[in-house]
């Protein structure tokens, strides 16, 4: 018996370090997207800073660790089995929940599917045992912490309201001083509010997080607590002088304040964090030793956990190889980068790709502000708004190469987070750092009027999807944990171990799936260039491959989707059919990102050439639109002709509409070979080859539509829906031929004008 469960714990110990691994990957956006947003430093500089950061908060981190052994349920009311049914469906449930989110590139939070797994398994279990008390003497408060339980809730949730307000107003007031071209304003004001800065993340660092520090005596805390106030003032003398005079010598003080940052940050994240990793498992280690130690025969069903009650006493090693563990997975995680980049778009300052779309509260929202923004407008004095104004223009903001936003924002981002997740470290209150940072941020992209009219809709439906994200967190951890350890409890060993398996079978799955899903995904680096030049011949350059890049990549989905729901049709495959319904619905939403990223690209090359080829570019875009809406409606009545078992078309359709598909489908593959090759020199041919071929189907029309008076009313469905198939077909002839069109006039025949323009531009 003992041996089964000291394999269990080792199983603990073994989806702690995947939990490392994996938490580590979703909860570096955290510490690191301030920093890498604002390109304050290389990608390997950010990672090692941050990486130090992370060490040395896991080897300070002790107390929290009293959250899983006590802070939700009450020990001394469960059994041994009991406890080790709770935490092995923890375990579970939070490596797959954190593995899901990071592979979707969502931030999610570690605390908070921690809290609500062992609130789930916890009730759960209180619920059964009161159902079996015979006593009726047992109550849910006997079974959980519901004080403890509650104020941690609390706690999480009220930090989005309290880091949303506080980084709003902090950064508004930081950009009311510095303004965007911050290099022109700092003087004085550098030496203080890097003074500020320092101060407060040192006073955080150095006195509140020692406290938890094994190394740290009684003696030395408590002089540390009776000259807090004079340590704490001569620390802001002297950053205050070191950071002017670094200033005066031209060292970028808002670059050390952001690595200073990311460290703080870092440290925060780990002495906060790293119970949701490997508290659970240092539960259930100590419940096992305890139980091996003391329980003198009794069953695994009646030894009652009491001695969880204390305060946990971790082992230095533990600490220790935790925090290599995480060392390694934030230097190695390909995961970490990809929930980055979710959040560092949403506060990004500039224009660019959206990765969501709009949603209805998210107009909603957007309405509402404008309507409060011209209300400001009028009650604010003009020379005030004048003035306010000036510290908020945008012409003049100062951003790193590539960089999402500058370096002022980058250092309220890091030091108030900072502030705000140490604080809750040192009241032992479990702050999602996730919300705290990700908040945090939003606020001072908001107070940067970083989202414009153009781009708010997308990004506030971006913070309510991240948002909703973290709900759903909370609700599927609770739900999917209670129903692990119910089953669990009942099925013993043999559902432990089917469990046990199905974790392990789920996280090697989603690693395959992801890495071919990393190899599969091309990154659009075309336009990542495009936004970041400044020289206008490159961006039109640019602006024209990734044109070319669209209209081949959708004639080449129209081709192949034409064959597949004409086969489909005549096959009678209604599997076939409704993947390519399927699969025109995700290319429609791909098409409206792409125009978009095209569009920004016009605004960014000169206006007279803008001018001259928005006529054909938007032909082309609406080309590829018509294609995938010809597509639909040649698809819709094939699925449900095939779906309804309807008589199939003909024999002698099949073989009259054959040569005409071939004869379409070798035109497209002609038109994109001429688009890819920028060479259009058969276009002329192209072009006189398809109006032929309308003529041919034409004929086709007519012919079907004579047979169709002669036919029986058996073979009628089939024949409407063939008429509809030619139709259909000769209208994609005329869509291809505009988009050849569109593509040659907007790829070139004005070289040397265009030139011309650029050279006036310049």
């Amino acid at each position: 018996m003992e041996t089964l469960y000291l394999g269990i714990v080792i199983f603990l110990f073994m989806l702690a370090i995947f939990d490392l691994l994996v938490g580590v990957s979703n909860d570096a956006v955290n510490f690191m997207n301030s920093a890498v947003g604002a390109k304050v430093a290389r990608y390997r500089t950010i990672i090692i800073v941050a990486a130090v950061g992370v060490f040395a908060g896991a080897i300070l981190s002790n107390g929290m660790m009293d959250i899983a052994r006590h802070g939700i349920f009450q020990p001394a009311n469960f059994s041994f089995y009991e406890i080790m049914c709770i935490l092995l469906a923890v375990m579970v449930t939070d490596v797959v929940l954190l593995d899901v989110f990071n592979t979707l590139g969502l931030p999610t939070s570690t605390t908070v599917s921690m809290v609500f797994e062992l609130l789930g398994g916890t009730f759960i279990l209180a619920i059964l045992k009161i159902i079996g008390d015979e006593t009726g003497l047992l109550s849910l408060g006997d079974m959980m912490n519901t004080e403890k339980a509650l104020s941690v809730i609390m706690g999480i949730f009220l930090s989005v309201a309290i880091a949303f307000i506080a980084g709003t107003l902090v950064q508004y007031i930081s950009r009311i001083i510095f303004s965007f071209n911050y290099k022109k304003h700092l003087s004085w004001t550098i030496g203080i509010f890097g003074g500020i800065s320092v101060t407060s993340l040192s006073y955080f660092v150095l006195i509140k997080g020692l406290k938890s520090a094994p190394f740290m005596s009684a003696e030395s805390l408590a002089w540390i607590d009776q000259n807090t106030t004079l340590l704490v003032a001569g620390c802001f003398v002297f950053f205050t002088l070191l950071m002017q005079i670094l200033h005066w010598c031209k060292v970028n003080v808002f670059r050390i304040i952001v690595l200073l940052g990311t460290f703080a940050l870092a440290l925060a994240f780990a002495g906060n964090d790293l119970v949701n990793f490997i508290g659970v498992p240092l539960a259930g280690f100590s419940a096992y030793t305890d139980y091996v130690a003391n329980s003198n025969g009794a069953g695994i069903h009646d030894f009652m956990m009491s001695s969880l009650m204390s305060s946990a006493k971790t082992p230095a090693i533990f600490l220790f190889a935790s925090g290599i563990i995480m060392v390694y997975a934030l230097a190695t995680s390909k995961k970490a980068k990809n929930v980055i980049k979710t959040s560092v778009d949403l506060a990004r300052q500039e224009e660019g790709d959206e990765m969501f779309g709009s949603s209805a509260l998210a107009r909603t929202i957007v309405r509402r502000a404008t309507a409060i923004n011209e209300f400001m407008v009028k009650v604010i004095p003009a020379g005030m708004r004048r003035w306010i104004d000036s510290r908020f223009n945008k012409d003049e903001v100062i951003l790193e190469n590539g960089a999402a936003f500058d370096m002022v924002r980058a250092a309220v981002n890091l030091v108030l987070s900072g502030l705000l997740i140490i604080i809750g470290t040192t009241m032992k209150l479990p702050l999602s750092t996730t919300y705290v940072t990700f908040i945090v941020a939003m606020g001072s992209s908001l107070a940067d009027r970083a989202w414009g009219r153009e781009s708010a809709v997308y990004r506030i439906t971006g913070m309510l999807s991240v948002i909703g994200g973290w709900f759903i967190t909370a609700f599927v951890a609770f739900t999917i944990c209670a129903l692990v350890t119910a089953i669990m409890f009942y099925t013993s060993f043999v559902g432990m171990f089917i469990f046990i398996c199905v974790a392990v079978f789920l996280l090697v799955r989603s690693n395959i799936k992801y890495s071919k899903k990393e190899k599969a995904e091309q990154q659009d680096d075309t336009f990542k260039r495009m936004m970041a030049s400044k020289d206008k011949a490159e961006v039109l350059s640019l602006l024209r491959l990734h044109v070319k890049e669209t209209l081949t990549d959708y004639i080449n989905y129209t081709e192949q989707a034409y064959m597949q729901v004409t086969d489909g049709f005549i096959n009678e495959d209604l599997k076939q059919l409704k993947k390519v319904m399927s699969s025109t619905d995700d290319q429609k939403k791909m098409l409206k990102k792409r125009r978009r990223k095209e569009i920004l690209g016009l605004r960014r090359i000169p206006i007279p050439i803008a001018i001259e080829k928005n006529t054909w570019f938007h032909l082309g875009s609406n080309s590829c639109e018509q294609m995938l809406y010809c597509l639909k409606r040649i698809c819709e009545p094939c699925k449900e002709h095939v779906d309804n078992n309807f008589n199939p078309i003909s024999k002698d359709c099949i073989a009259e509409f054959l040569p005409i598909r071939e004869e379409l489908c070798q035109l497209m593959d002609r038109t994109q070979t001429v688009i890819e090759n920028n060479n259009y020199a058969e276009a002329d041919d192209i072009l006189v080859k398809g109006d032929a071929l309308k003529n041919k189907i034409s004929a086709l029309r007519k012919q079907q539509m004579n047979r169709m008076q002669e036919a029986d009313s058996t073979s009628l469905k089939a024949s409407m829906v063939y008429l509809n198939i030619l139709q259909e077909s000769q209208e994609l002839v005329s869509i291809w031929r505009h988009l050849l069109r569109a593509s040659r006039f907007f790829q070139g025949d004005y070289v040397p004008q265009e030139a011309q323009m650029l050279s006036l531009t310049e």
